[in-house]
């Protein structure tokens, strides 16, 4: 029996997904996977130091990683309407700020200023902030869970929220400057590409292709049973609601998380392309998928 070394975060959408494959709910094949939990920058630095064998990061992070890991074809958060949103709690910096993004009268405005509480230096939230307001330079790495609250204690100006918070902060008194999700969609017709799946390139290839299925069988099991990990979700889910824990889970868990197929590849694609040419990540002549697209196609058949 072979253990594999697999890191996620315990937010719902990631417990949700692998919860078949770390409980035997699915035939593993001999199979076992010590499981890691971490928030997802602490994810993405261990990636860099390729600790892991299997692990969930940011698709920002992948680009300083893709020498190391390659891409599996299931586990990913793709979506549209699942981004990122930057908020704030002054309605006069989100007036301001809204200008600067439609280009009209916020160009007097100094940005570098603005303090910015973010969730990692590597998330794809901050990778997407750069696109839309590069001069927001002057950025607070926080955990994501602490953001509002830095917000509302006055320690940053505005924040950049992910998971869970965008159902909470109104609640708070926070005020949206921007969905960085509908952004990007808007300005390039793509899913937004936030976090994948990745398998180290020095393991066997039979065992990284075994691998790559067992992920999305334990996809479908849960698309199947959204209901039979549900003590185990909760478990991890910092005593979130229920309620909040499946919107959760519907926001980031969708047809691109069992298999990413050609719109996905494409999503993904573009994102390190654009980010390669605005030398927001370092170039990289590395395959990012572990499969072509005909493997991927013919195994969803």
């Amino acid at each position: 029996m072979k253990t594999i070394t697999l890191g996620f975060s315990p937010c719902p959408n990631d417990t949700f997904i692998f919860d078949a494959l770390i409980h035997g709910k699915i035939d593993t094949g001999g199979l076992t996977f010590a499981v890691e939990y971490h928030d997802v920058e602490t994810l993405n630095h261990q990636a860099f130091a390729g600790a892991l064998d299997v692990t969930k990061l940011s698709y920002h992070a992948f680009a300083y990683a893709a020498d190391t890991y390659e891409l599996l074809d299931a586990g990913s958060a793709l979506g549209f309407g699942v981004g990122p949103l930057l908020i704030a709690k002054d309605v006069a910096l989100v007036e301001q700020l809204q200008q600067v993004l439609d280009d009209t009268t916020g160009s007097s405005l100094d940005q570098s200023k603005i303090r910015v509480g973010i969730p990692g230096k590597f998330t794809t939230a901050n990778f997407l902030l750069s696109l839309a307001f590069p001069q927001l330079v002057n950025k607070v790495e926080l955990v994501f869970s602490d953001i509002e609250e830095a917000l509302l204690d006055g320690r940053i100006d505005v924040g950049l929220i992910i998971h869970e918070n965008r159902f909470t902060y109104q609640d708070k008194g926070l005020l949206k400057v921007v969905d960085l999700g509908d952004y990007w969609e808007r300005t390039t017709g793509f899913p937004i590409p936030l976090g994948g799946i990745v398998v180290k390139r020095s393991l066997d290839a039979d065992l990284k292709l075994k691998i790559n299925t067992l992920v999305r069988q334990s996809v479908q099991f849960a698309f199947e049973n959204p209901k039979s990990g549900l003590a185990y979700i909760k478990q991890h889910a910092q005593a979130m609601e229920e309620e909040v824990m499946y919107k959760h889970i519907e926001l980031y868990v969708n047809r691109f998380s069992e298999d990413l197929g050609e719109e996905g590849r494409a999503a993904i694609q573009y994102m390190f392309d654009e980010a390669q040419q605005l030398n927001i990540v370092p170039e990289s002549r590395q395959k990012l998928f572990l499969t072509n697209r005909e493997e991927s196609e013919k195994k969803t058949v």
